[in-house]
């Protein structure tokens, strides 16, 4: 046995195939965040691919897409949306303080519900105590006078605002809004998600 390892640690053909195998992984993977880009629309810095697990897609679509966005369903059943930068493309950290503001009925339009949640940038739910890491369309939101709603998106809680405050992590963070049975202003592409603004002191 230690002589085929011996073999094995020496030999050309096998460190070629390993090198070999290890290019084709890195190309694909390439290959397939560059097919997942082209696929991804941005609007107001929020991010979504309206085209996961449509049947027509083509295998290297299809392969791109499940790898961006594992067990999702199609579109049309839920809409998802990123983000991870500000209005002016900054990216989003627990040191600053972030509004969310949704004109009177601009809320998501789901025949479900919605739901906004923080997260970490490696895609968990902020670990806290102190508030919520999302809110949804059962949250009880407070509607501003003009029928507006704002979110506030920051560490510590603003005065009086419990109710629209979401708790960010401490440091880097990235915003998921997710649509279930998402009406046809969503569908069709004409229902915008507000930026992401920062709140100056």
């Amino acid at each position: 046995m230690s002589d085929f390892l011996t073999w094995v640690a020496r030999s050309g053909v096998v460190q070629g195939v390993i090198i070999g195998l290890t290019f084709a992984y890195l190309t694909t993977v390439l290959l397939l965040n560059a097919v997942a880009r082209r696929e991804t629309t941005t609007v107001n810095g929020w991010r979504s691919i309206r085209r996961v697990g449509h049947p027509g897609n083509g295998l290297l679509v299809r392969a791109a897409l499940q790898k961006a966005l594992p067990v999702v369903n199609v579109f049309e059943e839920a809409a998802y949306w990123t983000a991870a930068r500000d209005e002016n493309g900054g990216p989003l950290t627990g040191a600053r303080a972030y509004r969310l503001s949704f004109p009177a009925g601009g809320l998501p339009p789901s025949g479900a519900f919605w739901s906004l949640t923080a997260t970490d940038k490696a895609g968990y739910l902020v670990d806290t105590t102190t508030g919520r890491s999302s809110v949804d369309s059962h949250s009880g939101l407070v509607t501003n006078a003009d029928g507006s709603v704002d979110v506030l998106l920051q560490l510590r809680q603003p005065p009086g605002a419990r109710a629209n405050w979401i708790t960010t992590p401490a440091g880097r963070f990235t915003l998921m809004l997710r649509a279930y049975l998402p009406e046809a202003a969503i569908v069709d592409g004409s229902y915008q998600v507000p930026p992401v603004v920062q709140v100056r002191s």
